[in-house]
């Protein structure tokens, strides 16, 4: 039974085909496992459980000091979360789905080490108060017994010495003998006391110091205590454990597929050669066949090419269209603006280049002077003559001020070539990403490059600027420019459909309050009393589907807020609105030092 050719071509074809799915499987499955990945899950277990483990740490150091300096708790709070969002978003799913309950736990135990830390310190506090009553218990007796009081003051005074050193030696789980000890002085300075009315108070003072001093003490065990039964330690190592066993298993199992691989690897060259015969035993009759379809072919080739060729014309044809549709998008929106820059450096460029063939004679005959100097017996006459031509044509050059008009020119044009850096200066610091930078800031200077930025959406509209002599201001500068364009942008959007609308901005100084205001008004339509209320609130807008996202106001309510600002609103409906950006001289550092921070983490 004879096959068709076309029957065998495609069970060749299919063959093939599973051959390859096939060997692309076992490759695939060589390189299943990311060692890199799970390499990276593990350092940042390791990193996670070393900073478990500062916890502690810091607990009995804190737990172990009750005359030094508390140091400042360090914040690793931030560095948690890098680690739990970078196991989060790039470890294996065994690792990922125990993200939530580290970051739980981790946050359970910085509360906890918060609250053993605020116990330790009332812990400190009542030692210290417990030290200056037994202190003031010892100068009153010392007192009494210069006065000669009846009573043994001497006791007294080492028996409330040595309540202070035993005070002090007090570890956290509170030692039951030193517990007896302390109520052992405490019934002997009692009793001390009594003997002399002078001192019964301060014996009192005392007991009742120390007594607190003891309460906050067992206080601050119980808080050290529930931080180390909440440790997540264990929680760590077990994730880190499972980690290093399936990558053990992944590579185990990795290696197999890759003896795999190899044996049919060799098994497939067996395969090929056997085809690469076939195919070698086939073209003989396959040239045959040809030489009878060559001129078919070219034919139907030559057809092919016209449609080819006519398809790659409509192609590009199209490609055209789109790209001059996209650039007149370009240039109907920055022309106007670059235009009158652009040409005084077109005029500047084309009278130098009307003024250069006068410097290229006076060159080439400076050449020529150099020339005849230069030979070992030049002519005198043809010297004189050259050096003629070439004086005459210094001369008119200096008549014509040939290099000081190159000046003025070029002077021009680098006045225009400014003007152009200063519109692409204006946008990029619009569009900065390090919006919390802080720096000293002249809002006439924001409002000059807000107004040139909007310039295009104000063609219509009068803009009046009434900038006072204002204070440099401490702020983020792109944030306030970000509030100023939204203003004016809001302003000018609410005068569309107006025949000729207006908009007033002021700056003036508010030295009293130690701030600066800038006043935004326009004659739009006003604002209606019963939105007024909301327009500050996220995604609220008046404006029609996909004329506005409703964050402008909100966004620049926030930045003004986060300078330590305000921004006022007064408004009648179809006369205008005055919106007042109030921004102190110098922030809260606590306000835009931790928007900064945000910001940057």
């Amino acid at each position: 039974m004879t096959i068709p050719a076309r029957t065998r071509t495609a069970l060749l074809g299919a063959g093939a085909a599973v051959l390859l799915a096939l060997l692309a499987f076992l490759f695939v499955r060589t390189t299943a496992v990311d060692v890199r990945k799970d390499a990276e899950a593990g350092a940042l277990l390791r990193e996670l459980r070393a900073l478990d483990a500062r916890l502690d740490t810091q607990a009995v150091r804190f737990a172990s000091d009750l005359s030094g300096t508390v140091p400042a708790p360090s914040d690793n709070a931030p560095m948690v979360e890098r680690i739990l969002r970078e196991l989060e978003n790039g470890s294996p799913p065994a690792v990922a789905m125990h993200v939530a309950g580290l970051r739980k736990g981790m946050a359970e135990r910085s509360r906890t080490l918060e609250a053993f830390r605020s116990a330790h310190q009332r812990a400190r506090e009542s030692l210290k108060a417990a030290d200056e009553a037994a202190a003031a218990l010892a100068t009153e007796a010392n007192q009494s017994r210069l006065k000669g009081t009846r009573g043994d003051t001497g006791s007294l005074m080492s028996q409330a010495e040595v309540l202070r050193q035993t005070l002090r030696a007090v570890p956290v789980d509170g030692a039951d003998p030193l517990l007896r000890d302390i109520e052992s002085r405490l019934s002997v300075l009692r009793a001390a006391s009594a003997m002399d009315p002078a001192l019964t108070d301060a014996g009192a003072h005392v007991e009742k110091a120390s007594r607190a001093f003891l309460d906050a003490r067992a206080t601050e065990a119980r808080a050290l205590e529930r931080l180390s039964f909440q440790t997540v330690g264990p929680s760590i190592d077990l994730i880190a454990q499972n980690l290093w066993r399936s990558m053990a298993a992944g590579l185990e199992d990795q290696e197999r597929w890759r003896v795999y691989l190899f044996f049919y690897a060799g098994a497939l060259l067996i395969v090929v050669g056997y085809l690469i015969s076939r195919v070698i035993t086939t073209q003989g009759e396959l040239r045959g066949a040809n030489e009878g379809l060559e001129k078919r072919v070219a034919e139907r080739t030559q057809e092919l090419s016209n449609a080819m060729e006519r398809l790659k014309e409509s192609e590009a044809q199209l490609v055209q269209t789109e790209k001059m549709s996209s650039l007149g998008q370009l240039v109907a929106g920055v022309a106007h603006e670059i235009n009158t820059p652009l040409a005084y450096v077109k005029n500047s460029v084309a009278t130098v280049r009307d003024r250069m063939p006068e410097l290229r004679d006076a060159l080439a005959q400076s050449n020529r002077l150099l020339a005849l100097l230069q030979t070992d017996s030049p002519d005198p006459k043809e010297l004189q003559a050259t050096f003629a031509a070439l004086s005459a044509r210094l001369e008119q050059l200096t008549d014509h001020q040939v290099v000081e008009d190159l000046d003025t020119l070029t002077r021009d044009g680098l006045h225009g070539i400014e003007q152009i850096s200063e519109l692409v200066t204006n946008l990029k610091n619009f569009s900065r990403i390090d919006r919390a930078h802080v720096a000293s800031f002249n809002v006439n200077d924001g409002v000059n490059a807000t107004l040139l930025i909007a310039r295009t959406n104000l063609r219509k509209i009068d803009v009046e600027r009434q900038l006072g002599e204002v204070p440099l201001i401490t702020c983020s500068p792109s944030q306030v420019n970000q509030v100023l364009l939204n203003l004016v942008t809001n302003a000018a959007q609410s005068m569309e459909g107006k025949p000729r609308g207006k908009i007033t901005i002021t700056t003036r100084s508010i030295e009293a309050a130690g701030m600066v205001a800038i006043e935004v008004a326009d004659t739009g339509t006003g604002i209606a009393p019963e939105i007024l209320p909301k327009i500050f609130d996220p995604f609220f807008t008046t404006k029609p589907v996909g004329k506005g996202t409703g964050l402008g106001l909100s966004i620049a309510y926030k930045i003004a807020n986060q300078h330590g600002g305000f921004i006022d609103v007064q408004t009648e409906v179809g006369v205008g609105s005055v919106f007042t950006l109030n921004l102190p001289l110098q922030p809260p550092p606590q306000k835009l030092g931790d928007e900064s921070h945000a910001e940057a983490a």
